[in-house]
């Protein structure tokens, strides 16, 4: 509730209790008389408490909507900021007036007290549209208070002057005391309520319409009105940026996200420049201090050098990544809020909610009604203007005031009747009927009037008023394109003073979990079962957040997913425990377990998505007695070769062998994966450490977001290894390379993004502003995190064209005194050389230039062979492995069959592909044997491979 409203209420509350205390003092002046008071037990005075409840609540609700906190859809203005500006354009003389003797003033009209109306004066005056201040009127970015109304000024402003008044279209009514005459509704001819928005509380409902720009207004009623689709979002002062994406035209249900602008100044320290609208500057800095005192984001401090502008300085502890700090200032305070619009207003005299769409469509109606009015009442009066003009000149010219008639007549009704006579041959000329007053009036005129009067000079006054009512006649005619021209009247005039300070934009969704700094250790006690933050006499097991859920494995092949805790208990027999990574697909889990206390060992590759919370699963088939003999946690995929030692038995001659984890397809969790061997395993130890087998990261680059991601959104950008990097480009000539983390920032001014190649050779056309010539040069981008200019060092220079191709042409089109002069058309490849990115360059010519444009080469660089397994080949290796069937001692298990058992999309290893929508080739079968006989199965494997050679 604003506080003008509690004010307000304060006020009826008092004057409920004044009205109690009266009650009172009557009841005791009755008891000292002869009055006798009724008894309350009396019949006749009862009254059931319900049915006043709900009277006086119903009046109570109707005033607050009608009367105090929603304003109206035509003017949009709450009462009291109607009466504000009504007392104003009484005061209005062009000068300004004390903020204190304007409440006073309006205090004749809103009988609520001066603090609800001086707090409301301020609103109105920090939206700086209708009111011209003067003074410390506060500051909406830092919330600093306006300085008391006896020391501040303010008037009205020319726009207010020009759209909000016009007592002739104005529709009256008594004040609360009956003494002066108020506007029902001021004949605002703007959508004023859109552009200055409102929020207001009422009993059961309330009001949020948030502002938009003053332009895009304009621009929608011109669209409306020429019958066009239109559509508007919202501008706020604070400047920062929007998400509409829901938006929903500012109906109920809807919702935007606003963000403030963040940027980096260096990797040490970030600036704010601009502000979420429904905050301050003192509001954001304490939600950034408690959001590092809670350990989600690691500052060193904060600095506040707001003036002006927003300038709120963020200094990073070493170490911190400001990519990511910006995401958790996004996701942990103020520097991201959602606001809910909710558009109520007063309609017909009742509250209706109603779309931003459906308010500027009632407003330009509106607006056309008031000019249709206006136009009415002007036509109205240059008629009556050109009839007593005329009439006046036909009186002079004729001499009727020297009649005999006029001169004998003893009365006035005898003056009245003359001229009435004389003027007989002259009525059919008039617009209208000569009635007495008109009579009355030419028999005021002077006689210095009479005696200076000039025909040619009265006719060209009637000509000039005829005009003036035939062009109001074309207006009125023309309804629409004078509306439409009076709203590009408007544009022309103001709209230079409000240019959109919001940058519209589609926000990525940001995941507390991966931007929270890992604010807490992690400790297990094996013995115990227990795991926590708190156990710091335990072992140490990892860095978390307070946020974070922990993936637990045990020995048995149970595991499951808990919240983060000072203590709880888990169980013992912990294999391993790490922080879960949701929906995370490269995190991949090797493991090999014994199915029961006798069966076969298997061994699997799988992942863990998503499971619930608290939940036991288990790695295993279930078998009573299974218990897990090998386990990693692999982060990229890694498949390591292991190396198995069987237990001696008879006719069991290989006691050790192999197996690699790359052979292994990666299933779904449930799946119950290959047979390694029915023999006893002794033990299993780590052979080789191995790659990755999910290849490299394909990343796209989402221009709507400004953010890379793995997820085919936006421009595809390539297959990236660890040792890749991205390489940026911006329209200013600004470069450097970044990792491809999906946490990384870029700005909107983005030329060029791309998988960096050292050997790429950069063609650039520039303008350098210190020679005052057009240049061309030719030169590799180095691999800099730090960001480097190939324009120079001069801000005034500028990038007239960047290519990549080999053989460049551009063509160099003249201008101003030289436009005469054919284009000059230059080969990059024999112009110039390959130089570093910091060389001058090569003029192209000394004359002025219009525009250099690329042309077509005309010569193309010689095509590389690929063959058929590289990207973006059609084919691919689909051949399925032989299946080996060497009696009882190879047990096969097709992928098909191992695929019932899992409940989630197998990951396929192949090699990683451009966003084709194409089904990616099978992975080969993997045999699954069994080792009772290994050199047995190694000879028939041999034999196989022989007989398939000599065919």
């Amino acid at each position: 509730m604003s506080t003008d409203e509690i004010i307000e209420a304060e006020n009826e509350e008092n004057e409920m209790t004044g009205a109690a205390d009266e009650i009172v003092n009557d009841a005791e002046s009755a008891a000292h008389s002869n009055y006798k008071v009724p008894k309350i037990s009396d019949d006749a005075v009862k009254h059931h408490l319900s049915g006043m409840y709900q009277n006086w609540f119903l009046d109570y609700a109707s005033y607050v909507i009608l009367e105090r906190a929603v304003p109206d859809i035509y003017d949009g203005l709450k009462p009291v900021q109607r009466r504000i500006l009504h007392s104003m354009k009484r005061l209005d003389d062009g000068r300004y007036n004390k903020v204190a003797n304007i409440v006073g003033h309006t205090m004749q009209f809103h009988p609520h007290g001066d603090a609800s109306i001086g707090d409301a004066l301020v609103q109105l005056g920090q939206k700086d549209l209708l009111i011209d201040c003067q003074g410390n009127w506060g500051n909406i970015l830092t919330g600093d208070g306006a300085a008391a109304p006896r020391y501040i000024e303010a008037r009205l402003s020319k726009f207010a002057l020009e759209t909000v008044f016009n007592p002739k279209t104005t529709e009256w009514k008594s004040s609360y005391d009956g003494r002066n005459k108020e506007p029902i509704a001021l004949p605002v001819k703007f959508p004023l309520l859109l552009a200055q928005g409102v929020e207001g509380i009422a009993v059961g409902l309330n009001s949020k319409i948030l502002p938009h720009n003053f332009n895009e207004l304009l621009d929608a009623c011109v669209a409306n009105l020429k019958g066009e689709d239109f559509i508007l979002y919202p501008d706020f002062q604070t400047g920062g940026s929007i998400d509409v994406s829901r938006y929903n035209d500012g109906e109920r249900g809807g919702a935007v996200k606003i963000r403030a602008k963040i940027g980096k100044i260096d990797n040490k320290t970030l600036a704010i420049t601009e502000i979420p609208f429904g905050t301050n500057t003192s509001k954001l800095i304490e939600s950034i201090i408690k959001a590092s005192d809670k350990g989600k984001i690691k500052i060193r401090k904060v600095d506040d050098n707001t003036s002006a502008n927003v300038e709120i300085l963020v200094h990073l502890l070493p170490g911190s990544s400001s990519d990511k700090t910006i995401d958790a200032l996004y996701a942990f305070t103020d520097c991201e809020l959602s606001i809910s619009p909710n558009c109520c207003v007063i309609h017909d005299n009742k509250p209706r909610f109603c779309g931003v769409s459906e308010m500027l469509r009632i407003s330009c109606q509106h607006t056309m009604d008031l000019l249709q009015a206006e136009l009415e009442i002007q036509r109205a009066e240059l008629q009556e203007q050109l009839f007593f003009t005329s009439l006046e000149k036909i009186f002079i010219e004729n001499r009727i005031y020297k009649d005999k008639g006029f001169e004998d007549s003893t009365s006035q009704d005898e003056v009245i009747v003359h001229i009435d006579k004389r003027l007989e041959p002259f009525k059919k000329d008039f617009i209208r009927e000569i009635v007495r007053e008109d009579f009355i009036k030419l028999l005021e005129i002077k006689m210095m009037r009479i005696t200076k009067f000039d025909s040619d000079k009265a006719n060209e006054t009637l000509i000039s008023i005829q005009k003036r009512i035939d062009e109001i006649n074309h207006h009125l005619a023309h309804l629409v394109d004078y509306t439409i021209s009076w709203y590009e009247g408007l544009k022309a005039k103001y709209g230079k003073d409000h240019p959109r300070l919001t940058e519209i934009r589609n926000f990525e969704t940001i995941v507390a979990s991966k931007v929270v700094e890992a604010n807490e250790k992690l400790y297990v006690n094996y013995d115990e079962g227990f795991i926590g933050t708190s156990l710091r006499k335990d072992e140490f097991v990892c860095n978390c957040s307070d946020i974070d859920d922990i993936i637990i494995f045990f020995k048995d092949g149970k595991y499951k997913i808990v919240k983060v805790a000072d203590k709880i208990f888990i169980g013992k027999n912990i294999l391993h425990l790490d922080v879960f990574k949701k929906n995370d697909k490269r995190t991949i889990y090797n493991a090999v377990y014994r199915d029961g206390k006798t069966g076969p060992y298997y061994i699997k590759r799988f992942a863990v998505n998503g499971i619930t919370r608290d939940k036991d699963y288990d790695i295993t088939q279930g078998t009573a007695g299974s218990k897990v003999v090998y386990f990693t946690s692999n982060p990229n995929a890694e498949a390591e070769v292991i190396r198995v030692t069987l237990k001696p038995r008879a006719r069991l001659f290989k006691l050790v062998f192999e197996k690699d984890f790359s052979d292994i397809a990666i299933k779904g969790r449930q799946s119950m994966g290959n047979i390694l061997t029915k023999n006893d395993i002794q033990k299993i130890t780590l052979k080789q450490k191995g790659g990755s087998t999910l290849g490299g990261r394909q990343v796209w680059f989402d221009r709507d977001v400004l953010r890379l991601n793995y997820d085919n959104r936006g421009e595809y950008l390539g297959e990236f290894l660890s040792e890749d990097s991205i390489l940026v480009v911006s329209s200013k000539g600004t470069f450097y390379t970044s990792n491809f983390d999906l946490s990384n920032h870029y700005e909107k001014d983005i030329l060029v993004i791309e998988k960096f190649d050292a050997n790429k050779v950069w063609s650039v056309a520039l303008y350098d502003a210190d020679q005052k010539y057009y240049y061309l040069k030719r030169f590799q981008l180095e691999a800099t995190t730090k960001p480097q200019n190939f324009l120079g060092d001069n801000p005034e220079s500028r990038l007239m064209l960047m290519t990549d191709a080999d053989f460049p042409r551009f063509e160099v089109v003249f201008g101003g005194n030289d436009a005469f002069r054919d284009a000059l058309v230059v080969d990059g490849e024999e112009f110039i050389g390959i130089k570093s990115y910091k060389a001058k360059g090569k003029r192209l010519t000394t004359f002025e230039v219009d525009t250099i444009n690329e042309l077509e080469p005309v010569r193309f660089a010689p095509v590389k062979e690929t063959d058929n397994n590289e990207e973006g080949s059609d084919t691919a290796d689909d051949t399925e492995s032989a299946e080996i069937d060497v009696e009882d001692n190879t047990v096969a298990v097709e992928d098909k069959e191992l695929a019932e058992y899992s409940d989630e999309p197998e990951l396929t290893v192949t090699q990683a592909k451009p966003p084709k929508k194409e089904k990616p080739a099978k992975p080969a079968e993997t045999t699954k044997t069994s080792d009772d006989d290994v050199i047995d199965q190694q000879r028939i494997i041999d034999d196989l491979t022989g007989q398939m050679t000599l065919f």
